[in-house]
């Protein structure tokens, strides 16, 4: 029989929910996320560091974990090494999987790796409370052991899931300097699809006097602003013109380099479907999403221009230099998993390292 657990939130809300995953208490920031497939690239995205994650799709479980095949060391199913989510919480869990890839149930994935999981949520309820008083502070216990809350984003998350050495990757013509801040396996994969050597380097590396043809910053979770020595590098790079890209978390840290100001969303965009808009156009576009935080584009001074904004709440999705081959995307262009609209970027950003290579 599966043990009773609670989820308990920080307004006193309490939700009673059967464990099917490692029983033990946990705690963080709960977000949810309304995509319909998805949870082996979700569970392991590195960007939900410390959040409990609630997945509004009413059935989950059913296609199990895949297996942990890999090309040149990065697993083909999955988007880091490990789950980094801290919990899962769903409406309904289905105890026999179905799937050509499946190696094992989600339910014995979850308890390998130590992370509490409840079912039989009323999820539509709970994201009800989360949309109405945004995200916020939660934790999972169970009867026998009681744990305080935890917030996440007082502590530097991207120092905990950053690379600590230096890996390359391929062996071509194009030197893709990659900052680790909590890289996506599939933002490696898309770069490496063209001629290009990926060297993928800690969050806080000095790549002053690395050789490299072009500039990658990486997603990842929490506060940019922990990330000072990121920073700091940043405004130096910027400096000698190179072709710089920047997603998700990059897009963040590229801002508060060029001295605009980021903040906290309510709610927070994590979902497949989320609408942007690319600005002085009729463009539009499909987006994967994961973030937290967003830069203020009232911020941006006269250099910069916002790239894209969201349909939905017109916060900065994007912004880009006005003279320099400088930009960044706030959204996942790589979309692993999700809508793949905005692939386009990595061409772009490799059509601009290439002329700057020419150069």
């Amino acid at each position: 029989m599966n043990k009773t657990a609670k989820l308990i939130l920080e307004d006193g809300t309490q939700i009673s929910g059967k464990s099917f995953g490692y029983e033990d208490s946990s705690a963080g920031e709960v977000v949810f996320n309304t995509a319909m497939i998805g949870y082996p690239e979700s569970l392991t995205d590195p960007s939900y560091k410390g959040q409990i994650l609630v997945l509004t799709y009413p059935l989950i479980g059913n296609y199990g974990t895949p297996n942990k095949s890999d090309t040149e060391g990065i697993l083909d199913y999955f988007e880091s090494e490990k789950i980094h989510i801290s919990g899962l919480i769903i409406s309904d869990y289905s105890f026999h999987y179905s799937h050509w890839n499946a190696e094992k149930s989600l339910s014995d994935w979850l308890i390998e790796n130590k992370i509490p999981a409840l079912y039989d949520i009323d999820t539509r309820y709970l994201t009800k409370i989360l949309r109405e008083k945004g995200t916020m502070l939660g934790k999972i216990e169970f009867e026998d052991n009681k744990i305080e809350f935890y917030n996440p984003n007082v502590v530097n998350l991207v120092d905990i899931v950053s690379t600590n050495q230096k890996i390359v990757y391929g062996n071509g013509r194009l030197k893709i300097l990659l900052i680790d801040c909590g890289v996506k396996s599939n933002i490696i994969r898309s770069l490496l699809k063209f001629d290009t050597t990926v060297i993928r380097v800690p969050w806080d590396y000095d790549y002053s006097n690395e050789e490299y043809d072009g500039l990658f910053i990486s997603n990842g979770p929490g506060d940019p602003t922990q990330c000072i020595p990121t920073i700091e590098n940043l405004k130096a790079a910027m400096e000698i013109d190179k072709p710089i890209f920047g997603i998700c978390l990059g897009n963040q840290l590229l801002a508060l380099a060029s001295g605009a100001k980021t903040y906290k969303l309510k709610y927070g965009h994590r979902s497949f479907n989320q609408p942007v808009l690319e600005v002085g156009t009729n463009r539009a576009f499909i987006t994967s999403q994961n973030h937290g935080f967003a830069v203020d584009a009232d911020t941006l001074n006269s250099d910069w221009e916002p790239y894209f904004i969201n349909l939905n709440d017109d916060s900065n999705e994007g912004i880009k230099h006005k003279t320099k081959p400088i930009f960044s995307a706030q959204f996942h262009p790589e979309a692993s998993g999700g809508p793949t609209d905005t692939e386009f970027l990595f061409d772009n950003f490799i059509d601009v390292v290439e002329k700057w290579k020419e150069k």
